[in-house]
């Protein structure tokens, strides 16, 4: 009886094992996958797993028929003899020192290669991007394009991109499974990652992350990668080279860009430097389609349930009144937007052209009017362990155990709503 009971219950959780195995394996795409041939990082990797896949398979199988066999040849039988006692076997000890040794070799060979080729110096015309880890939000610099971004990265398709890692307080680590590596941003020291983006994707957005714990807020240290044509590439960095087009102009006729925005018309000594210098001609400006986004990059991040704004403030707000009270409050102590002078700190992301990005909050929310405003009333209260004070006059600082009053600077949701009108208007 019993051990029919033990029969029941094993068959059972085999079967509950199966289904859970099945299951699994028909869950439905899997964006985030790191098995892509979208770069030649990514195929080298991929390359490495498929061998040692395939090694480690035939290892197990061989293992697991031997062990049957001798559980089965050396199996206790009625009336059998006690086993004679073994000492030693010299043959049997060379063969399972030097069978491990000969696997090692053929594990080994595949990986050491992949290494150095994947640690190489890149190209010498590579695309430069100097990536800087923060407590939680990521920085973008192009230094060929005088261009500082915060949390997203746009990357042409066909060159090769060489990233040059730093972190400015904790250990980090920038990864984008689906464009291959990933590679530690340590102290005082500056690592280098390099791909190159096939050029037979499509654009296409994927999600980065940070995979080194470095704090309250590490799952939510997230950032957004697009790859694109070389030609819209070079219309979104000589876009995002110019300083931030306020107020808005009336737009020059041209045909609408991939983001559905028009080049604004700017005068002429801002688009460059010394007004009788020859002008570069100015492309037509480009960002990722919004309605192009896949599902898998767009935040879906729960809003704090106290938390609240009044909606209907946003319909009449003035982006000109919020120029005026962004730039005489706290928020230039941190931020800085090419085109406003009193704006020009380097302490919190850079929010030039802030309104051509598609998240906030290094990818936690929506770049939108609601979750804009929020972030300025509470930025602690939406992102656990946020530098960025509480704003919002009567909200609670969850890091800094206070109140906000007007004494200590704080905005009314109609003083928030006009610089959300300003920093959307920052295209």
């Amino acid at each position: 009886m019993a051990f029919m009971f033990r029969q029941r219950r094993w068959t059972s959780t085999a079967l509950l094992v199966a289904l859970a195995l099945i299951a699994g394996a028909c869950s439905g795409e899997y964006p985030n996958s790191t098995f892509n041939h979208t770069t030649d990082f990514n195929a080298a990797n991929d390359a490495v797993w498929d061998k040692l896949l395939l090694f480690g398979t035939i290892v197990f199988v061989a293992v697991e028929v031997a062990l049957i066999y001798v559980i089965v040849r050396f199996r206790k039988r009625a009336n059998s003899p006690d086993p004679k006692p073994v000492h030693g076997n010299t043959m049997l000890e060379i063969l399972w020192t030097a069978i491990p040794a000969v696997i090692l070799i053929f594990i080994a060979i595949p990986t050491v290669r992949t290494i150095f080729a994947t640690q190489a110096k890149a190209a010498p015309d590579a695309l430069q991007i100097e990536v800087v880890g923060h407590q939680w939000w990521w920085e973008f610099r192009y230094p060929e394009y005088g261009i500082t971004t915060a949390n997203e990265i746009y990357l042409p398709k066909g060159r090769t991109v060489n990233f040059a890692l730093t972190t400015v307080d904790v250990l980090h680590s920038f990864w984008v499974p689906q464009l291959g590596g990933k590679r530690d941003l340590i102290t005082n020291k500056t690592n280098f990652l390099w791909f190159t983006p096939n050029t037979d994707i499509q654009t296409e957005a994927y999600n980065g992350f940070c995979a080194e714990y470095c704090g309250s807020s590490h799952a939510n240290m997230k950032f957004r990668v697009y790859t694109v044509e070389p030609a819209e590439f070079e219309r979104w960095a000589q876009h995002q080279a110019r300083p931030a087009v306020f107020p808005v102009q009336a737009a020059v006729p041209m045909v609408p860009s991939g983001a559905g925005v028009a080049l604004q018309d700017v005068a002429a000594d801002s688009m460059v430097a010394d007004s009788t210098a020859p002008a570069t001609p100015m492309l037509e400006p480009y960002w990722f389609p919004r309605e192009q986004l896949p599902a898998h990059v767009i935040p879906t991040t729960r809003l704090p349930k106290n938390l609240t704004f009044d909606e209907s403030l946003l319909a009449a707000a003035d982006a000109e009144r919020g120029r005026e009270l962004y730039s005489r409050s706290s928020c230039i102590g941190c931020h800085a937007i090419a085109g406003n002078p009193m704006s020009v700190s380097k302490v919190g992301p850079n929010l030039t052209h802030l309104a051509t990005r598609h998240t906030i909050a290094s990818g936690l929310y929506a770049n939108d009017a609601k979750h804009l405003a929020l972030w300025i009333k509470n930025a602690p209260a939406m992102k656990p362990g946020s530098l960025m004070p509480s704003i919002g006059i009567g909200e609670t600082d969850p890091v800094r155990k206070n109140v906000i009053s007007a004494a200590m600077g704080g905005l009314t949701d109609a003083q928030i709503a006009d610089i959300v009108a300003y920093l959307q208007a920052l295209q």
